[in-house]
């Protein structure tokens, strides 16, 4: 068996020697003859389709140390993107024989047990990040998660930069939420996930996730790129809440997109180490998109794939109600569509923005325009408005 690793190469070279000193680098090969190396032939990457900007090279399955992710990076995303020959080169994506596959468990809380535990079936979720960003106390924060919750919010999270300041402290801040969110429970029946970031070191992230879930937390959060997969897979292994996965700083490596890492092989190794959501583009907001990728990470995400329970993609950054439709349309019902802004900036407070989120979800699940929907809910109404839809 073997992985087979898909790079869109830039270079001077024919294609097919670009392709082959990929191939060379990452598996056998050096810069100069080695004697030995013929006695290591058999695990020799080889190249099977150079065309175009395009190769595909495949490794040999024992090249790769089973359940170990940062040394299958290190065979399929190293050297490579040095090498003064490649003028750019990007991995668009890497495929993984079962046999590595099912070394990893997958999430323990897929899309299936997430929707479980909220009673939510039929539609997508709606989110927010408590915003101002930082700076909020703990109470402050509780205070904004409930008027979210109110507003029929499915889920409210950290920002990425939040986790334990003296400001916020996270026992503090988990303790607050979660009183806040049982209290907003026993008067309307509506149940939410907090998502506490847990990101931390390695030696801590467990410790850090477990007492928050102590104090009551229903969902941790890690940025996946900054603390590593590894990290990732030890969480989801070890805490039995969701993990919301946060993907700050992939901008770095994703967003040239004739160079670094599509977020295709990114969803992959989220999907394999555990991740319940995972943040991978909106089709229309602030940040850079790209539709034909996004439509492969929801696919990757989503799809069958040696029995791995499938995850919700996170459409993210600059949204309101009235750019929910086209991240809707793209993205279907098995997903979760968050707004920051575009809740806590509605003219009528947080509460009246999740409102607004939740009546732009409804509108499209009914086939109808967010602005003929608004005509009978005045949240709705108000932010497009405000908006300028």
């Amino acid at each position: 068996m073997e992985v087979i690793a898909k790079y869109r190469v830039e270079t001077d070279l024919p294609i097919e020697k670009a392709a082959a000193a990929i191939a060379a680098e990452q598996s056998t090969g050096t810069w100069t003859d080695v004697e030995r190396e013929k006695l290591a032939s058999d695990l020799s990457g080889r190249v099977i389709k150079a065309e175009g900007n395009f190769a595909y090279v495949a490794f040999p399955e024992e090249l790769f140390e089973p359940g170990n992710i940062p040394q299958y990076l290190s065979v399929v995303a190293g050297n490579l993107f040095g090498l003064s020959a490649l003028k750019k080169v990007r991995l668009l994506d890497v495929i993984f024989p079962q046999s590595l596959v099912s070394v990893h468990k997958g999430p323990r809380f897929g899309i299936k047990e997430a929707r479980k535990i909220l009673g939510v079936f039929d539609r997508p979720l709606v989110g927010t990040i408590i915003k101002p960003k930082v700076g909020l106390r703990p109470q402050e924060t509780a205070e904004v998660a409930g008027q979210a919750v109110r507003g029929g919010l499915d889920l409210i999270k950290d920002d990425e930069t939040l986790t334990d300041q003296s400001f916020c402290p996270m026992d503090e801040r988990v303790e607050a939420v979660m009183a806040e969110l049982s209290k907003v429970e026993d008067e309307t029946g509506k149940k939410a996930f907090y998502a506490v970031n847990v990101t931390s070191g390695a030696e801590e992230i467990l410790e850090r996730a477990e007492d928050a879930i102590d104090r009551g937390a229903n969902m941790v959060m890690i940025d996946v790129l900054t603390s590593g997969f590894s990290a990732l897979e030890v969480l989801s292994r070890g805490v039995k809440v969701p993990v919301h996965v946060h993907r700050t700083m992939h901008g770095a490596f994703t967003r040239d997109r004739s160079h670094g890492i599509s977020m295709v092989p990114i969803s992959r190794l989220v999907r394999m180490t555990g991740g319940t959501n995972l943040h991978t583009g909106s089709y229309l907001g602030k940040m850079a998109a790209d539709r034909e990728e996004n439509d492969q990470c929801r696919d990757v995400l989503r799809q069958e794939w040696y029995g791995l329970s499938p995850v919700f993609p996170v459409a993210s950054g600059g949204l309101h109600p009235g750019n929910l439709r086209p991240n809707l349309e793209g993205y279907g019902v098995d997903c979760i569509v968050q707004a920051g802004g575009g809740v806590h900036g509605h003219p009528w407070g947080t509460t009246g923005g999740a409102m607004a989120m939740v009546q732009a979800v409804e509108a499209w699940g009914a086939g109808i325009f967010a602005d003929e929907y608004a005509r009978s809910h005045k949240e709705l109404e108000a932010a497009l408005q405000y908006w300028k839809i």
